[in-house]
């Protein structure tokens, strides 16, 4: 095999480190990510001009790039915290975040790229713990959980500003009782629901009684008023308009007229 040339070795050599120096020197960001530039031999992390977009890019080699995740995350994070008469409460949260887009030099020259753990958890935490401490258990676990969801999102958003972390939303998951605690609760709960049920039927009843009452009063007041209406001479004048009725019958029959009491007619049939 012959020898290579000397003058085509050292145009091997620089290909070799043209293809090293771009490959350090290629960055992809991916879909949903930005990028934040570090420069090595200058003024460091560029927090003065917005983040490297999508897509990819050539950069010094002496430089760095650090990816970052900007769509919405989810956090999970369950936190235990003492109510107002000082019981044991856990409760589980979802915590819906990002990073502040703009801000994404900022945020990774000052907390850095583990920013949930410096910052967004210790924040929940204290929100968490500060909102529960207002509510008894049974407002705990019954009727404040939107307000108490709505109040830790509040508080966590005071701590985070000016962090460069955007919160979008504070989900309330579960509430957790001590066993007994929550055993009382729902005694108490179900008692309460047995009473208003009592209390349902016993006003159905009250307005079933009322309303006999008042058909019963109508209709004693027609009665008074049909029997202070039915005169003698208005009974004879029905008497006869049954008369002359039942006189049209084909069935056999002998009318007496005027043989009845009060001159009312006798009907002599053959049944």
């Amino acid at each position: 095999m012959e020898r290579l040339p000397k003058i085509a070795l050292p145009g091997i050599i620089a290909i070799i480190v043209l293809i090293i120096i771009l490959a350090k020197s290629a960055v992809t960001i991916g879909a949903g990510q930005a990028g934040v530039l570090f420069k090595t031999f200058s003024e460091g992390v560029v927090t003065d001009k917005p983040p490297m977009t999508e897509g990819f890019h050539i950069v010094a080699p002496w430089n760095k790039v650090i990816v970052y995740e900007t769509r919405q995350q989810e956090l999970s994070e369950p936190i235990r915290a003492l109510s107002s008469n000082g019981l044991d409460i856990k409760i589980d949260t979802s915590i819906w975040f990002q990073p502040e887009y703009e801000n994404l030099g900022k945020l990774h020259q000052d907390k850095g790229e583990a920013y949930v753990q410096r910052v967004l958890i210790p924040a929940i935490r204290s929100a968490s713990r500060s909102v529960v401490g207002r509510y008894t258990p049974e407002q705990l676990y019954s009727s404040k959980r939107d307000a108490i969801q709505t109040e830790i999102f509040t508080e966590t958003n005071k701590l985070l500003e000016g962090q460069f972390i955007q919160l979008n939303e504070v989900l309330v998951r579960d509430v957790t009782l001590p066993p007994t605690i929550k055993d009382a609760i729902e005694r108490k709960l179900s008692q309460e629901q047995e009473a208003l049920e009592y209390e349902f039927r016993l006003q159905k009843a009250e307005q079933e009684a009322e309303r006999q009452r008042i058909d019963a009063e109508g209709k004693a007041r027609a009665n008074q008023i049909l029997s202070a209406s039915l005169t003698d001479k208005i009974l004879q004048e029905k008497g006869i308009q049954a008369t002359l009725e039942l006189s049209k019958s084909p069935n056999s029959k002998v009318i007496v007229i005027g043989s009845g009491k009060d001159g009312m007619p006798i009907i002599l049939g053959n049944q």
